[in-house]
């Protein structure tokens, strides 16, 4: 059992939102649904919460009403191992939602998500100061990541 799951607030869009992600990640379901009962402050029989996993990863989705929204302030990591990782969560995340800088997107629940190549953090704080701030800068001024170009602005090569 997880000790730490997180608890994502919807309006009203727990259920749709879970099987949009259970779509988009490999090893992941939808656990189990509440429905509001007699005397609860939702309509009787609507989804309250629904308990889903994502790549093993349990989460908690709570159609709680219009008071709360997401920001940036909280984000969901996927490291990738590919450029091709990189580009599938992209484009089925950014699907009705947004882009952002830096890897940064939010998608059509307004759910905020970096999608980040393995080694990037390599390129950002390499030993040669030089070469980490060339990094940076590429990085700066990116939306989806590209970790070849980040590794060729480290080495100086004029991006193309």
């Amino acid at each position: 059992m997880h000790k730490i799951i997180p608890n994502l607030w919807f309006d009203t869009h727990a259920e749709e939102a879970a099987t949009f992600y259970t779509s988009v990640f490999d090893n992941s379901r939808i656990v189990n649904i509440t429905r509001y009962p007699e005397g609860a402050p939702g309509q009787v029989g609507t989804v309250m919460t629904v308990e889903f996993e994502l790549n093993g990863q349990r989460f908690v989705g709570i159609n709680g009403g219009p008071q709360f929204t997401f920001d940036e302030a909280v984000s969901f990591q996927i490291t990738c191992e590919t450029q091709e990782e990189v580009d599938y969560y992209w484009e089925r995340l950014t699907e009705g939602g947004q882009e952002s800088q830096c890897g940064w997107l939010k998608d059509r629940y307004g759910l905020s998500w970096q999608v980040v190549p393995a080694g990037m953090e390599d390129a950002l704080s390499d030993a040669d100061p030089q070469r980490a701030q060339r990094a940076m800068q590429a990085m700066l001024g990116m939306t989806k990541l590209d970790l070849a170009a980040l590794r060729r602005a480290a080495d100086g090569v004029p991006a193309s």
